[in-house]
């Protein structure tokens, strides 16, 4: 299966069938939450009191939910205008639970109560309580790469699950990924407030995306780096990219006790921002001996490594192609 990034914009793979699909998969559930969570923990929020907090990317709002339950305020946007029907169905089903709950405590204290005055004033108590009750969430149906529309130093913290990565690819002519990110970060470093962090999670395609990711942001002021949560595992592994104005800033352990992948370094970089410590080594090797695809042999025959580059490109394109094995590449005997 090809990645969703490589279909077309966001909110055309993101439509009411797919949200709906999204939203109701208990699997997809549990990762969010579990996502969500560990984004928590990364970004160390103060316990005593709760933290006004930008959500980029929040599709149906399961991670804003989780924002809740830890007592926080959030404003989620979206590309997806199904996603966030979603997720606006989400907030009205629990303001109207709310509604519900507070209608069953009046009744029950005017069964209690036999002062028709005391009554009155109680009822007029609860209608000011309902009305300063602050909803559990805002949403904003909007293009991160075209930058936030916030006022400046207006969140305490960010958190991004799953959603960075599209900016790393182009749908049009006009949409050049290195502006888009830079433009973003740009706006996301205006509206957050001095102190905060972000913490945005992300897929990341091949380590160029992850250096061009950490570039843009690093080159706005950031500092911070990338924390690699179960690097050894296909399933598992998460990227998290933490963000910090403080230029001491660096980036904490994944779940492994692995350092993350970018980390703080002054003699790296001279912002000392986001700089890149664990490159694909096969890469590497491959960007010493020259840039470009695999060529064929001189005689025409076809090297293990230009098959492989065919059938990724062809995967890449969709269409149907075998899985590599050990047999991929292998040259044939004379005879059978």
């Amino acid at each position: 299966m090809s990645r969703p990034e490589l279909t077309g914009h966001a909110s055309l793979f993101y439509n009411a069938k797919e949200a709906r699909k999204y939203d109701s998969s208990s699997r997809m559930v549990g990762i969010q939450r579990e996502i969500t969570e560990r984004a928590i923990e990364l970004l160390k929020l103060p316990s005593d009191r709760p933290s006004f907090i930008l959500d980029v990317g929040c599709g149906s709002g399961l991670s804003g939910q989780v924002l809740e339950e830890h007592a926080h305020v959030w404003v989620g946007c979206d590309v997806s205008r199904d996603m966030l029907n979603m997720a606006n169905e989400r907030i009205e089903r629990k303001r109207e639970e709310a509604m519900g709950d507070d209608v069953d405590s009046d009744d029950d204290s005017d069964n209690d109560m036999n002062d028709n005055d005391d009554n009155d004033n109680n009822n007029n108590i609860t209608q000011n309580n309902r009305t300063e009750e602050p909803s559990p969430g805002d949403l904003l149906h909007h293009d991160m790469g075209t930058g936030l529309p916030f006022r400046p130093a207006s969140f305490d913290a960010c958190i991004s699950i799953s959603a960075l990565q599209w900016l790393c690819y182009s749908n049009t002519k006009e949409q050049i990924p290195k502006k888009r990110l830079t433009r973003f970060f740009s706006s996301l470093y205006q509206v957050l407030r001095r102190g905060a962090r972000a913490v945005l999670q992300f897929y990341p395609e091949s380590s160029e995306h992850a250096i061009l990711i950490s570039e843009c942001a690093a080159k706005v002021g950031f500092a911070g780096g990338i924390v690699v949560d179960y690097p050894n595992s296909t399933k598992a592994k998460k990227h998290y990219l933490v963000l910090s104005f403080e230029r001491s800033y660096k980036a904490p352990q994944g779940l492994t006790g692995v350092e993350g992948a970018l980390l703080n370094d002054s003699s790296s970089s001279r912002s000392g921002g986001v700089r890149v410590a664990d490159k694909d080594p096969r890469k590497a090797a491959a960007g010493k001996k020259g840039r470009g695809p695999p060529r064929k042999k001189k005689g025409g025959g076809k090297t293990k490594e230009w098959i492989l580059h065919k059938k990724e490109t062809q995967r890449k394109k969709g269409k149907d192609t075998r899985k590599d094995t050990k047999y991929t590449g292998r040259k044939r005997p004379m005879r059978f």
